[in-house]
């Protein structure tokens, strides 16, 4: 096993070490490891939910923005607005309990899955209407080609 220093690391990763070693992400590889747009990604810095180091032009994304950057996409999927998942991720004191940052995202999550079982009920019905008409549609069909042709004049 050969043993690879911090700066081959990076040079084989695209990942640049700051002064304390830790690996920092350029934009192009925050944007295709998590499946992003580089436009997203500044959407994201311009909202406040991310704060990338800068080098130069260049944008450097650390351990913390790339944590953040994983709650975001669980919160967009989940459905949560950028607005909440902003006021949740703000409330993170490293060096508290965070029971309020605790409470605020059992609270919202609990009236998102709310929604989301309305939502899921909605559709549900939705689908089972559409197959009994697709059903009627069908038999329909089947009706009027099995009739003679002669019928259909």
């Amino acid at each position: 096993m050969k043993l690879v220093s911090p700066g081959e690391t990076a040079a084989n990763t695209n990942e640049v070490p700051n002064e304390a070693g830790e690996e920092l992400a350029r934009i192009g590889e925050m944007s295709k490891k998590y499946g992003v747009t580089l436009r997203t990604l500044r959407f994201y810095e311009d909202k406040g939910l991310l704060n990338p180091q800068r080098d130069g032009s260049t944008r450097l994304y650390t351990r913390r923005d790339k944590a953040r950057l994983k709650l975001i996409l669980l919160g967009r999927k989940v459905g949560f607005s950028l607005r909440d998942v902003k006021q949740m991720m703000d409330l993170y004191d490293p060096t508290g309990s965070n029971t309020k940052q605790l409470r605020l995202a059992l609270d919202k999550s609990e009236k998102q899955l709310s929604r989301l079982q309305k939502q899921r009920a909605l559709i549900d019905d939705a689908i089972n209407e559409l197959s009994g008409s697709m059903s009627a549609v069908r038999q329909m069909l089947v009706e009027r080609t099995a009739a003679p042709a002669s019928a259909a004049s």
